[in-house]
């Protein structure tokens, strides 16, 4: 089962890179193979060319395929908490969407999750990307914001973690969960894969279910293996903070009652209504038709 990211094997991705120490996904008879990305977009390229099984993509980028005509369906809500951002430093002036107007703006890559979180934001002041300068600045990288190359940059609360953690001073934070409550990242497949390798997918996922129960369950373990399987681990007290926000975010209301995994179809579908209404969609797209939990699991392994 190969698993294409959104980005490089790092630390908050530890469920996929701890196979070797910890096995979970050979227990359910899957050979697991990590694909890095630069962004959900490429994510969701590596699936359409069939270089990957699963992408691992935030819902904006899955919509976005699906707009443009491909037949993709989600199976697992990884981060049903939404864990992206734009910050900006103290002194900017910039503590709401519409005061982005006019400024340069960092993201991670244009095929990012953090692009589409900005269009976002932009779109609830009524602005799009051509009343802003979007500056590609690289994963976790605050450096331009620090050296005043950028005036805000779009990143997610681990990125926010790992920039204070490099001497980034008082920043403002403008949350994008507080204009658009939904899932960060899903685990997304062709609608072929779904059909042919649905047995295979169902283990995947029980494997992975365990891996993440098992973070959350000991997250001080999972901190001192990013270390040696991570590429940005060799700080395992940073890797210990980094991986409590990744368990804060695969939890919700939903996931307690029904277990890890499930999906807030309501949420996707109000995520996605959103994405139409600002223009980032042509086409109406019903979220209950694109999403299947019948491929969870049940609650095996997860604490509570």
């Amino acid at each position: 089962m190969v698993v294409a990211g959104w980005s490089k094997p790092i630390t908050e991705v530890t469920p996929l890179l701890v196979e070797e120490d910890k096995g979970f996904y050979k227990a359910q008879g899957i050979a697991l193979e990590y694909v890095p990305g630069a962004g959900s977009a490429d994510a969701i390229r590596n699936i359409l060319s069939g270089q990957a099984d699963v992408a691992f993509a935030d819902p904006g980028s899955f919509f976005s395929a699906l707009d443009k005509g491909e037949k993709l369906r989600a199976i697992y809500d990884i981060y049903p908490q939404n864990v992206f951002n734009v910050v900006s430093l103290k002194g900017s002036g910039i503590t709401k969407p519409s005061d982005l107007k006019g400024k340069k703006i960092g993201v991670y890559s244009l095929a990012s999750g953090t692009r589409q979180a900005l269009q976002v934001l932009l779109h609830t002041a009524g602005l799009s990307e051509s009343d802003v300068t979007v500056v590609v600045t690289g994963l976790l990288n605050f450096a331009p914001l620090m050296q005043g190359q950028v005036d805000a940059t779009a990143a997610t609360d681990t990125g926010l973690l790992i920039g204070r953690r490099r001497g980034l001073p008082e920043v403002n934070v403008i949350e994008v969960g507080q204009y658009l409550p939904a899932s960060s990242d899903l685990f997304v497949v062709t609608e072929d894969v779904y059909a042919k390798k649905r047995a295979a997918l169902q283990r995947f996922l029980r494997g992975y279910r365990d891996a993440a129960a098992w973070m959350i369950a000991r997250p001080e373990e999972a901190a001192q293996l990013a270390v040696k399987r991570a590429i940005d681990g060799s700080d395992p007290a940073l890797n210990l903070e980094i991986i409590k926000l990744r368990n804060a975010a695969s939890v919700s209301e939903l996931t307690r009652r029904s277990g890890l995994g499930t999906m807030d179809v309501a949420s996707l579908q109000a995520a996605a209504d959103t994405y139409r209404k600002l223009g980032l969609l042509q086409k109406p797209l019903d979220v209950a038709k694109v999403v299947s939990q019948d491929l969870l699991p049940g609650r095996r392994g997860e604490p509570g």
